[in-house]
């Protein structure tokens, strides 16, 4: 017999946002839960004509509600969902929930003891840095994970944004709220989990750092055995063009 995902019966809400909050309410739906998510309602929404659909392709197994949260009568919609929800996806700027009339601790886990606010950021919250706009290469850049990365003798190389948007970020603001969930069967109480690109960056990275000073990554930049100073671990050109890895 085949058994239900592990999260099923768990409702998150998502406010939407940009790639690492979006990733990690997709991964707790790939894993069971139900996701609405809250999509900034658009001018056309009440026309002839439908909304254009969002740009995100983050959107897999979840159901999206349009909301306008600069209306009190949307905030008040949103005020009304929260005690029937066990997780919310806050990937917003710090102070934006709060200015919304949302903050986590005094009003959302008013409204529900047992909820979890996964809130993700890209600098940390407590930082010199928390009001500054950035993106996934510089949260990247601050963690130190950016300048291990590259060939012998050219610059520090950003392999998309995999490391800081969906690893650092998303993916580990996803293993935060399971965290907490697996804490709230004990405990009974939800709470916040504070996620962000520069600490989950880094420490994704903790064997590199450990290794500064060790025989296997010792060396400059592209001269260890991983980071492609050795000639079994690397990629060769093949007769067809392509590549192959080694």
């Amino acid at each position: 017999m085949t058994s239900l995902p592990p999260l099923t019966g768990i409702r998150v809400l998502e406010f939407a946002g940009l790639a690492p909050g979006p990733f990690a309410g997709l991964l707790l739906a790939d894993y069971g839960a139900t996701v609405l998510r809250i999509d900034r309602s658009h001018p056309s929404a009440h026309g002839p004509h439908p909304p254009p659909p969002t740009a995100d392709v983050l959107t897999r197994r979840k159901s999206s509600i349009a909301i306008d949260l600069k209306s009190p009568s949307g905030i008040a919609l949103i005020k009304t969902l929260v005690p029937s929800v066990d997780v919310i996806i806050d990937p917003f700027r710090p102070g934006v929930l709060e200015k919304l009339g949302l903050c986590p601790s005094s009003v959302l886990l008013k409204l529900n003891p047992r909820l979890i606010v996964g809130r993700m950021t890209g600098f940390r919250r407590d930082g010199k840095y928390a009001q500054m706009a950035g993106h996934d290469i510089n949260y990247i850049a601050v963690s130190g994970v950016l300048s291990l990365l590259g060939r012998k003798g050219e610059k520090p190389y950003a392999p998309g944004n995999i490391i800081g948007d969906f690893a650092g970020g998303g993916a580990m603001c996803f293993l935060g709220i399971l965290l907490a969930l697996l804490g709230r069967n004990t405990s009974g109480r939800g709470q916040v989990v504070e996620a962000n690109m520069v600490d989950g960056s880094s420490y994704l990275a903790t064997m590199p750092r450990l290794s500064l000073k060790r025989p296997i990554w010792e060396k400059e930049r592209g001269e260890n055995m991983l980071d492609g100073g050795s000639p079994f671990y690397d990629t060769y050109e093949t007769e067809d063009g392509k590549y192959m890895a080694v």
